[in-house]
């Protein structure tokens, strides 16, 4: 099944870095769930939000950036947090940003706040 980003999605991606973005756009066509961006850039008001509600452990996050994107998966026409379904999600969006070149790191993969719905660029190659 192919699906493709929703308007609230591509809003959503406004100010995001472009290398993101693209992959984003390249993983959602043949993502084995499909997904909406939730988050792109973030106000430090929305960040300190985030933060105080201990949903954020950083002032410092990508998102202030535009380094980085949340995700929420649709299943049934609803957001879906189903763990292993986002490992299968991210897995793919994983290959496509190495063919893109692109690095990613996943917040599903931090070793003490994870983060499931969190995918920022690496900060070794996009300060």
């Amino acid at each position: 099944m192919t699906f493709h980003l929703g308007t609230r999605s591509l809003s959503n991606l406004t100010g995001v870095h472009p290398s993101l973005v693209n992959v984003m756009h390249e993983a959602i066509k043949n993502s084995p769930h499909d997904f909406t961006i939730t988050e792109g850039v973030r106000s430090k008001e929305r960040q300190k939000e985030l933060f105080d509600k201990k949903l954020s452990q950083t002032m410092n996050s990508r998102h202030l950036t535009g380094h980085a994107v949340d995700i929420a998966l649709i299943k049934n026409g609803k957001a879906c947090w189903d763990v292993q379904l986002f490992e299968e999600t991210i897995l793919h969006i994983q290959f496509i940003s190495k063919a893109l070149e692109v690095p990613l790191v996943f917040g599903g993969h931090w070793k003490t706040f994870k983060d499931y719905p969190h995918i920022e660029l690496d900060r070794k190659v996009f300060p």
